[in-house]
């Protein structure tokens, strides 16, 4: 059977951290930047769905004043989520093609806010057509990524958040694979023990997709490739 894989978008394949850090330097200059909210935390704020308490007083009352001037931009910027640069330019093409050699039957899952123009699933899809890949399942969703791999019916699923790795584990049998660049060390540790699988890099984790769709049913294959990445 052809394997169903879930792809996040930001930090997966798109570079938002970089977009987000350009738009802070346009607003307030250089200096020291702050840690970018992820797009899923601002779109869940937007919706009001966020369960997140008030920050308390000083300097980190000044990072949520500044982060919310960072959002107010992007979300005015029309065709925002159109203009990020892809974290890996070769990426989107080479799962098209993946896609194609092995049969995976492929979705793009995402949870960005709204902004100025087309829907997010429509600016998203653009986006992916940008990039090489021709007619994109694109969902966008909210809440947890879990019940959407559950829903999908996903073998795999891809993302740069240890938590939505969880979340995939909780709700259903897709093996998550987590994106942790070189240098993290103490993630890598700890997501391995969670039964995470561990990639650094998008380029890394399509290897071992391939190498699991090359593999089949050989159970002895599979095994050595689930010790390697980290599933148990």
């Amino acid at each position: 059977m052809p394997l169903r894989i879930g792809f996040d978008m930001d930090g997966v394949l798109a570079d938002f951290s970089s977009a987000f850090h350009e738009v802070e330097v346009r607003l307030f200059g250089g200096g020291r930047p702050i840690r970018p909210e992820l797009p899923e935390e601002a779109e869940e704020r937007q919706s009001g769905r966020s369960t997140t308490g008030e920050r308390g007083a000083g300097s980190v009352d000044d990072t949520r004043r500044r982060s919310e001037a960072i959002w107010n931009a992007i979300r005015s910027t029309p065709g925002f989520w159109t203009t990020l640069k892809p974290l890996d330019p070769t990426a989107v093409r080479r799962i098209r093609d993946e896609m194609i050699r092995h049969r995976w039957e492929v979705f793009f899952i995402t949870q960005r806010p709204e902004t100025v123009g087309e829907t997010v699933q429509r600016q998203t899809q653009r986006w992916l057509l940008a990039q090489g890949f021709d007619v994109p399942s694109v969902l966008v969703i909210g809440g947890s990524r879990g019940a959407a791999a559950k829903a999908l019916r996903l073998d795999y699923h891809v993302d740069d958040s240890p938590q939505n790795c969880l979340d995939v584990m909780s709700e259903g049998h897709a093996k998550p694979i987590l994106i942790v660049p070189s240098g993290n060390e103490a993630m890598t540790r700890r997501a391995r023990s969670l039964g995470i699988g561990v990639a650094k890099s998008i380029g890394e984790c399509l290897d071992i997709l391939d190498q699991v769709s090359v593999a089949g049913d050989e159970p002895g294959v599979l095994q050595k490739l689930a010790a390697a990445v980290g599933w148990k």
